[in-house]
């Protein structure tokens, strides 16, 4: 994970945000004089990986000597819209918006721009505003990864899709990379896609919900379910038990959640994805306090938001299954041998 952090901070040191002017100085303080004044909000803390993301914000923010104001909108657009209000009001420099629903964040960046504060939407791209800078993982390459693992594992058959929420934009970039994939496959009739929809709410039950239709649909004869996160592929993984099925299908999953780490060493979640957060979540405190500061932040892409390129950090990810478990999650300290083995 350090070298992942450090490839992170690098990619802090290649585009300028506008309007911005280098300057030179180590410190936290923000032009009023004190320390930098940073607005969290976030979406949820119902998986464990947002949980994550909270306390590396956290910790990364009082090592630096920010100010920092964490706010969780529990799934709630206008409880989201209402914090954020609140940060600005009492005088944040700079919002980091984990959005709900990208569309209607919008109204939070120019919420934030009014008063001239800038806004990082973070892991989740906040679309058709004029949002400063973008965090997160590629996307659109993870649905890749996903798809190509199980094409690779399982080139022909009955195939289910579960994506993620349709109000997050992260879903769809997802299922275009999986898409991207596929297509030649299905296009040849090596792969049927049974079912494709999306969770509301990235919820498990309505993966569960999914994958019962399509069991029976199909009789019981799936191949592969490509589930876009863990929460979903333990969803899809319930319904399989069930039928008997569980660890005779494939099933993709990201986040490399504790749970679903454990279901890969036992054999009923083939793979997952996993996003170092400390790069994504310490990135996003040293690039709040550059904007903060009116000083350069550098990227080296760009995503369009249906309004604007975007400047963009994003960071790589990897594909883990029961073969390289120990060599990426516990190595990296992510988590220890006895949380995922039980010994």
């Amino acid at each position: 994970m350090k070298r992942l952090y450090v490839v992170a901070l690098l990619a802090l040191s290649c585009v300028k945000a506008p309007e911005q002017t280098s300057t030179a100085g180590g410190t936290t303080a923000a032009p009023h004089g004190g320390p930098v004044r940073i607005g969290f909000s976030m979406d949820t803390l119902k998986e464990e990986r947002w949980q994550r993301d909270k306390r590396l914000v956290e910790q990364r923010a009082k090592e630096v000597g920010a100010a920092l104001d964490v706010q969780v909108a529990n799934g709630d657009d206008a409880v989201q819209t209402k914090q954020a209000d609140n940060m600005l009001t009492k005088g944040v420099d700079v919002l980091i918006v984990a959005p709900h629903n990208g569309e209607i964040a919008a109204s939070i960046v120019e919420a934030a721009h009014r008063k001239g504060v800038p806004v990082i939407a973070y892991d989740r791209l906040i679309r058709d505003s004029d949002v400063d800078l973008y965090l997160s993982h590629q996307v659109e390459k993870i649905g890749e990864m996903q798809a190509d693992y199980a094409q690779k594992h399982v080139p022909k058959g009955n195939y289910v899709l579960i994506g993620g929420s349709p109000t997050d934009y992260n879903a769809l970039l997802l299922r275009k990379g999986q898409m991207n994939v596929l297509k030649p496959a299905i296009d040849r009739h090596d792969i049927k896609v049974i079912s494709e929809q999306f969770a509301r709410e990235w919820k498990a039950e309505e993966a569960l919900r999914i994958t019962e239709d399509a069991l029976t649909k199909t009789g019981n004869k799936i191949q592969a379910i490509v589930a876009s996160n863990d929460g979903t592929a333990g969803g899809a993984i319930s319904a399989l038990e069930a039928a008997g099925l569980a660890g005779k299908v494939l099933v993709t999953g990201q986040d490399a959640q504790k749970d679903a780490v454990q279901r890969i060493v036992k054999g009923t979640q083939t793979m997952t994805i996993y996003k170092p957060i400390q790069p994504l979540a310490f990135g996003a405190v040293d690039a709040a306090i550059k904007l903060a500061k009116k000083q350069p932040v550098e990227t080296k892409d760009k995503i369009n938001n249906g309004k604007k390129d975007v400047p963009a950090i994003l960071i790589e990810a990897i594909a883990v299954d029961k073969s390289n478990v120990d060599s990426t999650v516990i190595k990296d300290g992510y988590f220890t041998h006895a949380e995922i083995y039980g010994q």
